[in-house]
């Protein structure tokens, strides 16, 4: 066996490129031996039907209490002090048939037609984020002006929240995902989005509107405490990565000016080009985690009962062995199988949605502003490093 190795947290090459080293590692082996922050031996996984074989099988347990501490930050000590993990409504954090019961409740809500009908509504917010930024005028920074308020905004109608109550969960949702993030600072943000819903939904009770939030409370099949983790997980969720893809894939099409010309002049082609996008950035570039509940056999390694694994799903997604030419961009080649949204039981609740937005605003943006281009060079882009979901932190553009 291969000496264990530290969980990878090498520089990128570049702003759309994972590290190198998780290729080196791929080509060594799909699973090879990892030694946790804790001092856990356990696995790290970067070949594709390796990953997917893990999260599509049940004998690999979400539960956090069974997983181990891959690097050494406050903020995973932060949640580990101030988050009880069994607490009702962490369905995400659950196995079956606990999570089974939360899914149930929540899958209406996210199939393709309730998301089809709420394009004409993110076509609007869509809309009017491009007027704002056509009546201000060159430059921008398409973070503040177009990537974080119209998934922000999104998600506020999708479960009734107030739209002037967004900045406060930004900042709460960038905290608790920055690795950097101090202890208070961690717990602090904690408190906030924890304390925000009991109110929300005892007003949507005796208010109900057309929304989630309060179609699950006349649903009556969750409890108040449970409907008010389940609503600042939705929410966290719902934006942040949105916004992270809007931005990097902005980016990345502008740094790839080719691509970006074809979407323009043929707007058949941005359900490959979302896919693309999603497989070539994929910006969930920390876990998923899981660990055996009994000896599991995969790829020809035997997997320990308590062993833990931790999953890179852009290494997984740059897997030659799954994708051709996995290096490349290309926004003309079906991109379908990819697993940026994970897979199996856990697989991103809000994936239609994700797609939604994206397919109605990165047309939407390249038609308002056909010359749009960076307004630094690309190497002066800030990228997310440290945080959970990589991204930009600015994206300065002209037109």
């Amino acid at each position: 066996m291969d000496a264990p190795i530290a969980f990878p947290r090498h520089a990128r090459p570049g702003p759309f490129d994972p590290p190198e080293v998780l290729g080196t590692l791929r080509e060594r082996a799909p699973l090879i031996p990892m030694r946790f922050a804790d001092g856990h031996l356990g696995w790290f996984v970067t070949g594709y039907s390796a990953v997917r074989s893990i999260l599509s099988d049940p004998r690999f347990s979400a539960r956090p209490e069974r997983h181990h501490l891959v690097v050494d930050i406050p903020m995973a000590k932060a949640f580990a002090g101030k988050l009880n993990m069994s607490v009702s409504g962490m369905f995400h954090l659950q196995d079956p048939p606990e999570h089974t019961r939360y899914r149930r409740a929540l899958t209406a809500e996210f199939t393709v037609q309730r998301m089809k009908r709420l394009e004409p509504k993110i076509a609007g917010i869509t809309r009017k984020c491009l007027d704002a930024m056509e009546e201000s005028g060159p430059p921008a920074d398409l973070v503040e002006d177009f990537a974080f308020p119209v998934p922000s905004l999104v998600t506020c109608e999708l479960l009734g929240i107030p739209h002037e109550d967004r900045e406060s969960f930004r900042w709460a949702v960038a905290t608790m995902s920055r690795w950097g993030s101090s202890v208070e600072e961690t717990r602090s943000a904690l408190d906030t989005v924890q304390e925000f819903f009991p109110p929300l939904i005892e007003r949507r009770r005796q208010d109900p509107g057309d929304d989630l939030l309060s179609r699950l409370i006349k649903n009556g099949e969750l409890t108040d405490t449970e409907l008010a983790t389940v609503a600042w997980i939705l929410f966290a969720g719902g934006f942040e990565t949105t916004a992270n893809m809007l931005a990097l894939g902005t980016f990345a099409l502008l740094e790839h000016p080719a691509q970006k010309e074809l979407l323009r002049r043929d707007p058949g082609l941005i359900n490959n080009a979302v896919e693309e996008l999603l497989r070539y950035l994929t910006i969930g570039h920390v876990g998923p985690q899981r660990a055996a509940t009994e000896d599991v056999e995969i790829e020809g390694i035997l997997i320990r009962k308590g062993q833990a694994v931790m999953m890179s799903l852009p290494a997984a997604n740059r897997d030659p062995g799954h994708f051709d030419d996995p290096e490349k961009l290309d926004i003309t080649k079906p991109a379908g199988g990819h697993i940026a949204f994970g897979h199996g039981v856990h697989g991103c609740l809000g994936q239609q949605l994700a797609r939604v937005v994206m397919r109605i605003s990165y047309p939407a943006l390249f038609c308002r502003f056909p010359d749009l281009r960076l307004a630094v060079p690309a190497d002066e882009v800030p990228t997310k490093q440290d945080t959970m979901a990589y991204g930009v932190h600015r994206l300065p553009v002209e037109w």
